[in-house]
């Protein structure tokens, strides 16, 4: 089985996207980060898959997962079978 695809979509100053940036750092994941303020294009991206622009929101294969708690869990719980960041 492949690693998954996992995409990020936050913005900096949001607490509920720092908790989820903080586990992303703490078990080396690598994961494509889309900052919806910093590229406008990713939240329209967000909006027209969501139907909102509520974040944080991980996109796992192309599905997304919302609430940090649930995005910290499932990071959690997968971290075995993520790519992690070459060191």
């Amino acid at each position: 089985m492949s690693e998954p695809t996992l995409d990020f979509y936050y913005f900096e100053t949001c607490p509920y996207c720092q908790k989820v940036l903080n586990v992303i750092l703490e078990l080396n994941i690598f994961v494509n980060y889309k900052d919806i303020y910093e590229d406008t294009n990713n939240m329209q991206k967000l909006m027209y898959i969501t139907g909102r622009k509520t974040v944080p929101c991980l996109f796992i294969d192309g599905i997304p997962m919302h609430e940090s708690r649930d995005i910290m869990e499932w990071l959690r719980e997968n971290e075995s079978k993520l790519k992690k960041i070459a060191e």
